[in-house]
């Protein structure tokens, strides 16, 4: 076989030359926000002045006395005066932020518990559990929360930390729909299929891939209902549906408005307590989002971020072939793929499908797009759509119908022993996580090394594909990379669990013409290193002629030629695989002048 001499990845020069700028963290944002900072400053004086309320109010705040009813403001002892039952103002002014506080506590906790949890659920799974959790929630939203606050204050015993509780479940319906329209629109971007075809479980894709991406809608509407809860518990207060013992704005609000005409001072300091604590929430919560959402602000980078010598191998053990059985590694035997149409009838979208992967080898399948190769290899890694219907034939994995296989099975052979290489390195990153914490996460997932091994393995790959900065690329965010690059980290990924089969689906598509002659080059050592079938998806005859031992070819869902590369190249027996390599082969080099070469938009390739 004659060998491609792949130029430098100049990219990868580039970029370790002059360093993209460091994404600002969500904390840097804040502090360089004059809202925020204000809004938050404000907020833990309020909030500290609550908690050390009985070391500096000066007196209890159900101590009455009749000599101070109404005592006007800056009467000694009583700064801000007393109410028309002789309390001092102060000392309840400063026990009533905790009330306030707490009630935002355990109504926003409760909600956001429940809300969050079965928008979650509810958006990631499938129609029928999405349909149940909307009903339940549905039918809380028809009850009028106050109205069942105040019929239920009986049995609360007029105990606003119950009331709370009841309220954050009136709540939830709201954070409910938030995160579930949320989850909906996140759950079919490409990461999250690449993380679940890493073989992480659906709680790790929830908690740190989905529910990372829509946090900023719920830190703002938790701000919000923070403030409802403050506000509800202070309603009642105010209408006498609470304790009598305990401070409350609320109930300061409705005992000024007695001596509302008389002394109006006595109205002014709760309404403005109770202004300044739910202004603060709305300010922050809106900073928040905007820090975790907005744009993102660069900085120089520092010192540490200084260039990395290229690591040249893995370590050791990583770079031996894997000792694989006899047994064919992957075995599609007659599929069939279909999905329902409005009136409920199945239509087949591949048919009659059947191939197979040995140790070592390296199979393309081949069609235009819409032929199905991408359907069948997706049947191969578990990870067809919901409404996809698996119709018949089999598909094995080492002698193992995977088909048969529930996703917590399918999942321990992730990584392990099947692994995937995206067509777009981009889109299968997630944007909001950095790219080494990805892969250390998928790693881990698939072998159980400790987070600390797993980060070196990585970081060894990492440089065995080519990147000339390993750390730098391992610190980085997706935006910060080049395509290419993000392609060999994905490579590396794939490879780090050491998998006895790799499918590929048209991995080099997305990307320039060198860097694709890099990427098949960095697939061919490590496919010959590590010993791996390699599945690779692609509709390039020049890519096929580069790489496999065998192909086979797709046309509207069916396998219409298989057999060596060389067999079909020189003599296609169907005429859809004749009209595909006419429409690409140089005609003067075909039948007659060994080995045969093959003229495509990539540099020259000569079939081994």
């Amino acid at each position: 076989m004659t060998t491609h001499e792949a130029p430098p990845d100049t990219v990868s020069v580039a970029m370790a030359q002059k360093l993209p700028p460091v994404r600002q963290s969500p904390l840097g944002k804040l502090l360089r926000d004059h809202q925020a900072v204000a809004a938050g400053v404000l907020l833990i004086i309020i909030i500290m002045a609550g908690v050390l309320a009985s070391l500096i109010s000066p007196y209890s705040p159900n101590a009455a006395s009749l000599q101070l009813i109404n005592a006007p403001l800056g009467t000694p002892g009583h700064p801000l005066g007393a109410d028309g039952s002789g309390r001092d103002i102060l000392s309840r002014l400063l026990h009533s932020i905790n009330t306030s506080m707490l009630s935002a506590l355990i109504g926003t906790g409760v909600a956001l518990l429940i809300g969050v949890t079965a928008g979650l659920i509810g958006g990631y799974l499938g129609r029928r559990v999405r349909g149940a959790t909307d009903w339940i929630f549905n039918l809380l939203m028809a009850f009028p929360g106050l109205l069942v606050l105040i019929i239920l204050i009986p049995v609360t015993k007029a105990d606003f930390r119950a009331t709370m509780l009841l309220f954050g479940i009136l709540l939830s319906p709201t954070i409910y729909r938030i995160v579930r329209n949320q989850v909906v629109a996140v759950k079919n971007e490409l990461f999250v299929d690449a993380a679940r075809v890493s073989g992480l479980s659906n709680l790790r894709i929830l908690g740190r891939h989905v529910l990372f991406v829509v946090r900023g809608p719920i830190i703002i509407a938790a701000a919000f209902m923070a403030n409802a809860a403050i506000g509800a518990q202070a309603g009642l207060a105010f209408l006498g549906l609470g304790s009598n013992s305990v401070p409350s704005f609320g109930a300061m609000i409705a005992e000024a408005f007695v001596n509302l005409y008389t002394h109006p001072l006595q109205l002014l300091w709760p309404s403005l307590m109770l202004g300044l604590i739910t202004a603060c929430l709305v300010l922050l919560g809106n900073s928040l989002r905007d820090a975790l959402e907005g744009s993102r602000k660069t900085r120089t980078p520092s010192k540490k971020h200084r260039s990395h010598p290229r690591i040249a191998a893995v370590r050791a053990g990583a770079a031996k072939a894997i000792v694989t059985s006899p047994t064919t590694l992957l075995e599609i035997d007659s599929l069939a793929i279909g999905y329902p149409d409005a009136a409920g009838e199945v239509t087949e979208v591949v048919r009659n499908v059947s191939l197979t992967v040995e140790p070592g080898e390296i199979v393309g399948l081949v069609g235009e797009s819409g032929s199905g190769k991408t359907q069948s290899a997706f049947a191969a890694l578990g990870v067809l759509p919901r409404e996809a219907i698996i119709v018949g034939g089999r598909v094995l994995i080492e002698g193992r119908d995977v088909t048969e296989l529930s996703q917590p099975q399918f999942r321990a052979l992730r990584g392990g022993t099947i692994a995937y290489v995206p067509q777009e390195p981009m889109s299968n990153l997630d944007p909001s996580s950095r790219i080494g914490a990805q892969l250390v996460e998928g790693l881990r997932a698939s072998s159980g090394l400790s987070r600390r091994d797993a980060k070196v393995r990585i970081l060894e790959l990492l440089g065995r594909v080519g990147i000339i900065d390993p750390e730098r690329v391992f610190m980085a965010y997706p935006h910060e990379v080049s395509g290419g690059m993000a392609q060999r980290a994905l490579i590396a990924g794939a490879v780090a669990g050491r998998p006895k089969l790799l499918i590929a689906d048209e991995p080099t598509t997305a990307l320039d013409v060198t860097v694709q002659a890099e990427i098949l080059d960095l697939l061919r050592d490590l496919q010959s290193e590590l010993g791996m079938g390699v599945l690779l998806v692609t509709h390039n005859f020049g890519v096929v002629a580069d790489l496999c031992d065998r192909l086979v070819v797709m046309r509207s869902g069916e396998v219409v030629e298989t057999g060596t590369v060389r067999e079909v190249f020189q003599d296609p027996q169907h005429p859809y695989t004749k009209m595909l390599l006419s429409s690409i082969l140089d005609e003067g080099h075909v039948r007659n002048d060994p080995p045969l070469t093959i003229t495509t938009a990539m540099p020259e390739r000569t079939i081994r």
